[in-house]
């Protein structure tokens, strides 16, 4: 008789530990279907969904990303790429933008079949839109569009954009495109000289890497004398130790080749262009 006790003993002991392991493997599933959910929410409004739309006959392809938070004001920022098109940099931005509350755009400046595949296809594609400047702000313009068809608050936009982008960024406020502002990463200042200055309404941020071997004194003094002559509301900031493209990790870290990425300048300038956007954009 206290044999069979012992053996029931065991055996409801056992059967109750199995019941208790089968309950945590349960529980412990839930939970990480239930962090895994609140993961997926947190960051699903700032996956990047790709979008087509046209240029005439021209199929474009850009980027889209939407805050997860909406506020009433809807603020948009446009993104230039560089040289190159579309890459890691501008998509992470767009990415990183929509964390922080704004709807964004990667635009695609160049279009199907007309991608360079590396630096020495990008400098004469890059070329053509900077001599031919009504292309490029239309293109540019085509992006707006899909900006706030995406849902931003056509009243309350900034355009950015790095190198080649930062030119186009630059552009986009001689153009008098409707942008509250306009922050330019390590672009081209140059502008025609035979092109009339006007005044400028939108305000301008541009981030330089002081000892940038692309921007000439000649040029760096000509665009600051033209800031003054179209009455533009502008700041420009150094980083020193920066030469050209230091927010790009992909650029490297070699100084000597006159583009590397510098993760100090790189920080300081995300810090800049917050502030710039606070001051500017409403929220």
């Amino acid at each position: 008789m206290q044999y069979c006790l012992k053996t029931a003993y065991y055996i409801n002991f056992s059967i109750l530990f199995q019941i208790f392991v089968k309950n945590y493997i349960n529980m412990k599933n839930c939970t990480t279907l239930f962090l895994a959910l609140v993961l997926y929410s947190n960051g699903s409004f700032a996956q990047l969904k790709p979008v087509k739309y046209k240029d005439g006959i021209h199929v474009l392809n850009g980027f889209s990303s939407q805050p997860k938070s909406k506020s009433m004001q809807k603020p948009g920022i446009l993104i230039l790429p560089a040289w190159l098109g579309i890459d890691k940099l501008s998509k992470d931005t767009a990415e990183n933008l929509s964390k922080l509350g704004y709807y964004a755009f990667v635009a695609d400046i160049y279009g199907e079949g007309n991608y360079p595949k590396n630096t020495s296809e990008a400098g004469p594609k890059a070329s053509y839109y900077k001599t031919n400047i009504g292309e490029y702000q239309n293109r540019i313009s085509l992006a707006l569009e899909q900006l706030i068809l995406s849902g931003a608050n056509p009243d309350n936009i900034v355009v950015i954009g790095y190198c080649f982008g930062g030119t186009g960024a630059l552009e986009v406020a001689r153009a008098h495109l409707k942008v509250k502002g306009v922050v330019s990463f390590h672009g081209g200042l140059g502008r025609d000289s035979k092109r009339t200055i006007e005044p400028i309404t939108a305000k301008i941020l541009v981030c330089h890497g002081a000892d940038d071997p692309y921007e000439s004194k000649e040029e760096i003094a000509a665009f600051q004398q033209e800031m003054r002559d179209a009455k533009a509301d502008w700041q420009m900031i150094y980083y020193a130790n920066a030469v050209h493209s230091f927010t790009n990790p992909e650029a490297g870290t070699d100084n000597s080749k006159g583009a590397a990425y510098n993760e100090v300048a790189a920080k300081r300038s995300w810090e800049h262009l917050k502030l710039f956007l606070t001051e500017v954009l409403k929220k």
